[in-house]
């Protein structure tokens, strides 16, 4: 579920700490006009949704449904994201890239049987992090507009609305509501279930909420490929490690 975003943008924060001690996004950068009523979101959230329901349920998912099964699961949705990650980055001037994608979901839905097993991987095709179509306008300047805790959902931004196009995409378009529903909700649970360990991060900030809030933007900015002068003491293969988790 979405609510795992809260806890998964500590992984992108552990990776910033290289450059600086907090954030580098320089506040008067925060587009955040009812933070008020993002605080209350929060609050619900971190510390009801999540600690009661969401954390237990990922929890109970990784220790009882078996590896297999759970691996192949997690193959197969992460397949269905390759046709849409292809596009928005032919849009995003990522040719190479593109080839990757359009090659991991002819190999894996073919010999992988519909995706069930990653055999790309195997053969050492890269597994590039999905792009949306947020991510490609996001790239030519569309900047992320509000920002949104949306209750049992998790961090927003309005430049977010464009990715619903990419299940306007074969095969994201053959799934229903429920399906598309099952897909986020298992997804969300693996996510969640590995940030277990993250989390005492979280809990030594003095400002949970703004240091959540601020990795997540500054992360959005990262996957649209957005300049990053943040980012330049950091070694890239070092970040790219960090955001394979998510």
């Amino acid at each position: 579920m979405k609510t795992t975003t809260v806890i998964s943008t500590l992984i992108f924060a552990l990776s910033l700490s290289a450059c600086s001690s907090t954030p580098s996004q320089e506040p008067s950068q925060v587009n955040d006009p009812i933070e008020g009523f993002n605080r209350v979101m929060w609050d619900l959230n971190y510390e009801y949704l999540d600690p009661y329901f969401v954390r237990p349920v990922s929890l109970g998912y990784v220790n009882y449904v078996p590896m297999p099964v759970r691996s192949g699961i997690a193959n197969f949705l992460a397949n269905l994201d390759e046709p849409h990650s292809m596009v928005n980055n032919l849009l995003m001037g990522n040719g190479e890239k593109a080839l990757t994608h359009f090659t991991r979901f002819f190999i894996n839905t073919t010999i992988g049987i519909g995706g069930l097993f990653d055999i790309a991987s195997e053969a050492d095709i890269t597994k590039y992090e999905e792009k949306t179509l947020g991510d490609a306008v996001g790239h030519y300047g569309v900047g992320n507009g509000p920002y949104v805790m949306v209750p049992a959902y998790g961090p927003w931004t309005l430049r977010e609305t464009f990715d619903f196009a990419d299940g306007l995409y074969v095969p994201l378009s053959y799934l229903n509501f429920w399906a598309g529903l099952g897909k986020w909700a298992l997804e969300g649970m693996e996510t969640r279930a590995a940030l277990v360990s993250q989390e005492a991060t979280l809990e030594r900030s003095p400002d949970p909420y703004a240091l959540t809030r601020d990795v997540y933007l500054q992360r959005r900015d990262f996957t649209a490929e957005i300049e990053r002068t943040s980012f330049e003491d950091l070694d890239e293969d070092e970040l790219d490690g960090y955001l394979d988790e998510f």
